[in-house]
Order: structure tokens, then C-alpha cells, then sequence
């Protein structure tokens, strides 16, 4: 396996030789890694010879990525965009085919660390987790959605088995506008006790931080962008943290390599299912008890890897306005 320096200590990559294996850069190579954060993957990229562009939508990510930028001006390009927008950028810049995609699903470490983004309620911070920093807040929506949409958010994507009494409670202790604020509400709601396992607050902020950050909707759009954006014989690597991520993940590559006739939003029903654009080339990967070691927020992450094979891009479903 790859042995890969962590030249960053904010920001130790998950699975991060398993990545890089599993790409198998040759030199020259053009790969993207549609989550920057803190530069991780992309300056493993680098080591191991390859050209990268890199796509983050925080603009805190691009302004701190601008010297490894400028000290590899000739093997980075950044991009402030949404990695569901890479097909369309690389369009723009006339860049592609790519010889492998990287997505590492998620908020990252450098979002998480700082509690004036409010991502996390470890520390006190303003409630917020918007990874573009705009748009609406967090506190904007446990302040302003009615009980019945926070309980829809918290249950799809929170999958908090009592979320009615939690948005119940939420909209009870309004206004809420700090990251403590909230945790407390959800305790109190669900009787937490310190001693507990894990604080049911962690599904609550998972679950607006989705929400609001469209991430289930950004990742479908994500994959189907690689699958455009991939050469013949592309890489195609996926790092999820929980569970939702990861079935999505799962049940795109099974319909991909045709395992799994079903239609998506992306494409009609259909009974002549396209050739398979992908080829699933391992089984998922965990991260070994020495990484869990070193990086306990390792825990949940999950790797699945194909490869694009030489079929056209599956077609699209053609969405209406409101979409």
C-alpha cells in the first residue's frame, strides 16, 4: 500500500493510501478531487505525479489553498464551485476527459474545528453550517420552518427515531442562535444523560447541515457529473461518513454496472437499460484500527471504487422549472 505523508496536521485524510492505491496515478494524469477542504487528497495527488483540479464551494477552503496553489502553479488549478457543477466547469475551461474523480463526502475537519462556523457543538459557536456561507442559516431555519418540516428534516436525514418530540421542542425554545443553544434543546427533549453513549444532538446537526447544504441531492448530481467528466478506464473513488451517504453511493454504482435496473431521477424507466457506464472493481473498504487510532472521526468512512468503462454517459432525466 501507498505510503502517504500528512503534510497538513488540521486535516489527517480518511483512508488516504486506499485512495490513492485505488486511483493508480500514472505522471501527467488529470484527476479531481471535488472536495479541496484542506488539500489532503490533492497534495497526495500531486506526490504521486499527478495534475490536479480542485473544486471546493467554501470559500474559506480556496483562500487558504492559494499557496499550494501558487507553489504548484503547473499541477493545480482551484475552483470555487460545487463538485455537482464539475462537468459544467471543466466544460468551461476546456479540461477533460479526466483520468479519475474524488469525492470525500461530507463537512470536513477545517469546518468541523472552527466554532464560528457552527457546524459542530462541541464548542459554542453561532448557528450556521453553511459550507458557501450564504444562503440560509441553520438559525434561520430552526427559527422560522414550522414544527412539521424541522421534524421531516430531522427524520430524513437525521434518521432520529423521535424527531417530532425534538422539533417539538425546538420550535418551543425559539429563538435559538448558538450552537450550544440547540444541543441543549435536543437534550433536554430526549433525556440525555453524560454518560451516554453519543449525544442524540450529533443527529439533529447532521441532519439540518444536510439539509441545508442540499448534500443527498449534491451527491447524486456529483456522481452523475463524474460519470460524464471520466474517460475509458477512469477512476471513480468515494469516501461517505454515515449511512445515507453511502446506500446512495451504492445504488448509483449497482444501476451503473447494471446490477440494478431501477430508474432514479436522473434517468427514465425504462426497460432496455443503458450499457453499464461503470465497473465496480473492489469490495467497500473500512478504515484499518491503526487508522481509527490515529483518527477517530474515521470511524464511519466507507470507500467504494469503480471504474468508467468505454459506455456512454446514461441519459439524463430532463427536470421541469421548479427542480
Amino acid at each position: 500500500m501507498t505510503a502517504v505523508a500528512h503534510a497538513d496536521p488540521r486535516h489527517a485524510p480518511v483512508l488516504i493510501e486506499e485512495v490513492i492505491d485505488a486511483l493508480a496515478i500514472a505522471p501527467d494524469e488529470i484527476h479531481v478531487d471535488g472536495t479541496f477542504g484542506a488539500g489532503g487528497y490533492t497534495r497526495a495527488m500531486i506526490a504521486a505525479g499527478a495534475r490536479v483540479i480542485a473544486f471546493d464551494r467554501d470559500p474559506d477552503a480556496i483562500a487558504e489553498g492559494l499557496a499550494l496553489a501558487t507553489e504548484n502553479a503547473d499541477r493545480l488549478t482551484l475552483v470555487e464551485e460545487r463538485f455537482s457543477r464539475l462537468a459544467e466547469a471543466l466544460d468551461e475551461r476546456d479540461l477533460g476527459p479526466v483520468d479519475g474523480v474524488t469525492l470525500d463526502i461530507g463537512v470536513s475537519s477545517m469546518q468541523l474545528d472552527r466554532a464560528e462556523r457552527g457546524f459542530s457543538f462541541q464548542a459554542d459557536g453561532p448557528l450556521d453550517m453553511r459550507m458557501e456561507q450564504a444562503g440560509q442559516s441553520a438559525a434561520d431555519f430552526v427559527n422560522e420552518a414550522d414544527e412539521a418540516e424541522i421534524a421531516d428534516v430531522l427524520h430524513t436525514y437525521g434518521e432520529e427515531p423521535r424527531a417530532r418530540r425534538v422539533a417539538r421542542a425546538i420550535v418551543a425554545a425559539r429563538p435559538i442562535a448558538r450552537t450550544g443553544e440547540l444541543a441543549a434543546v435536543v437534550r433536554r427533549a430526549l433525556g440525555y444523560k453524560p454518560h451516554d453513549k453519543k449525544d442524540p444532538a450529533t443527529r439533529t446537526f447532521q441532519a439540518i447541515r444536510i439539509h441545508l447544504n442540499r448534500e443527498m441531492g449534491e451527491l447524486e448530481d456529483g456522481l452523475v457529473a463524474a460519470e460524464r467528466v471520466l474517460r475509458p478506464g477512469g477512476r471513480l473513488a468515494v469516501v461517505t461518513f454515515h449511512s445515507l451517504e453511502d446506500r446512495l453511493v451504492k445504488r448509483f454504482l449497482r444501476q451503473r454496472s447494471g446490477g440494478e435496473p431501477s430508474g432514479s431521477r436522473h434517468r427514465p424507466e425504462i426497460n432496455d437499460a443503458p450499457a453499464p457506464s461503470f465497473e465496480a472493481v473492489a469490495k467497500p473498504v473500512r478504515p484499518s484500527d491503526a487508522e481509527l487510532d490515529r483518527n477517530p472521526r474515521a470511524r464511519s468512512a466507507t470507500l467504494r471504487v469503480a471504474h468508467r468503462t468505454s459506455a456512454s454517459p446514461w441519459p439524463l432525466v430532463q427536470k421541469g422549472p421548479a427542480s
